[in-house]
């Protein structure tokens, strides 16, 4: 079914995607998965193929499309289940900030070496005490001269083993709460930052996921993003778009596992006949298809909202919510329409059913987005 959001442009742009997927990664990515993370080569053949910062504007060196350009990345990845690179982290998200929230300066001196995949970039917000609440955050940066002096604690921090620019939330000044909160642009080679082990996770073991360690880290003031105490409202501004491409992910997931399982069972014979001939598994397979649609349609709607600036933070939320819940739901049917071979790793769908739990949990955890969604109501 043709998707009416993207034009020539996209689908061609897909198909470009596709082929560097293809060449590129699909055949490497357990290597990756058993090395813990993929090569500094691979950022930099992305790089000059065009699938970094594909929606940056061309003078600071991106590729000068749009937001749907990102979306076409990151499905062509979650399509063939590559949760390694952390394309969409470094493009989408770390690049977002500093396009739309630095100075001029700023953007000339970090985005054309993030475009060309030269620096790596992470996004540091989580502690061991703060999660989904990020007013507890502990890591301060005061100010000395025009100095910042960095001490805390950060972790799952993605890309977090091979980040040059880390965008880092951090306690400044006296306010409290969400009114003391800033964004730093910190270095990963400053002194004083220092990395603990790459942790080891249930699933998405190709992507690089740190924790972070600041011990009198000295930033230049000129990296601070806005001013002191913007940083919750830069949060709360990107985090929209954040989750509505996690949810555009898992929705292209959903289908990639439809399509496996769906080969599966026409192939696999039980009692003399494939098993897509039982009752039970075209029940099963039209009731996934039908969350499959109503998902893509879900997702597709907000992201032309986006293109429009329509897009609101309690309908990402909602998508961000139903979308994962709903793809847990599905790789769960699934794996067991896979019987024993879906518990074997070298099928898509085990790797799958391990690498997108995650999906409920960052960007805010699904319980948070209910709890924004029921504050609309009162």
């Amino acid at each position: 079914m043709k998707r009416q959001i993207f034009d020539v442009e996209h689908d061609l742009f897909r198909e470009q995607v596709r082929r560097f997927v293809a060449n590129q990664i699909t055949p490497f990515h357990e290597e990756w998965n058993e090395s813990g993370c993929v090569p500094r080569e691979l950022w930099l053949q992305a790089g000059k193929a065009g699938l970094l910062c594909p929606a940056l504007p061309e003078e600071y060196g991106g590729g000068g499309g749009d937001r749907l350009h990102s979306i076409v990345v990151f499905e062509e990845l979650c399509r063939v289940g590559a949760t390694g690179p952390g394309f969409q982290m470094h493009s989408d998200i770390v690049a977002s900030y500093i396009e739309y929230h630095g100075t001029e300066s700023q953007k000339l001196r970090f985005l054309p070496d993030m475009a060309a995949g030269q620096k790596i970039g992470a996004l540091a917000m989580t502690e061991p005490g703060a999660g989904s609440d990020l007013r507890g955050i502990s890591t301060r940066a005061e100010r000395n001269g025009d100095m910042y002096v960095v001490n805390g604690q950060k972790t799952f921090i993605s890309n977090g083993m091979m980040a040059d620019t880390i965008v880092t939330a951090v306690k400044t000044g006296d306010a409290k709460g969400r009114q003391g909160i800033s964004l730093l642009i910190i270095p990963g080679d400053a002194p004083g930052l220092m990395r603990g082990k790459n942790l080891k996770k249930l699933g998405s073991h190709a992507q690089d996921t740190a924790e972070l360690f600041f011990e009198d880290v000295r930033v230049p003031v000129d990296n601070l993003l806005g001013s002191e105490g913007q940083g919750m409202r830069q949060m709360m501004k990107e985090l929209a778009w954040e989750r509505l491409q996690i949810a555009a992910g898992a929705a292209a997931l959903m289908e990639a596992a439809f399509d496996w399982t769906l080969e599966f069972v026409r192939g696999r014979q039980a009692f003399g006949q494939p098993i897509v001939e039982f009752q039970n598994t075209r029940f099963k397979l039209a009731e996934i298809k039908t969350q499959v649609e109503v998902a893509r349609t879900f997702v597709d709607r907000c992201l032309g909202d986006m293109m429009h600036g329509e897009l609101d933070p309690i309908t990402a939320a909602m998508a961000k919510c139903w979308v994962t819940d709903a793809q847990s739901r599905i790789l769960d049917e699934c794996l067991q329409l896979h019987g024993g071979y879906g518990y074997i790793w070298d099928y898509p769908i085990c790797r799958a059913y391990a690498d997108t739990r995650i999906h409920r949990i960052f960007g805010g955890t699904n319980e948070i987005m209910k709890e924004l969604i029921g504050r609309s109501f009162t």
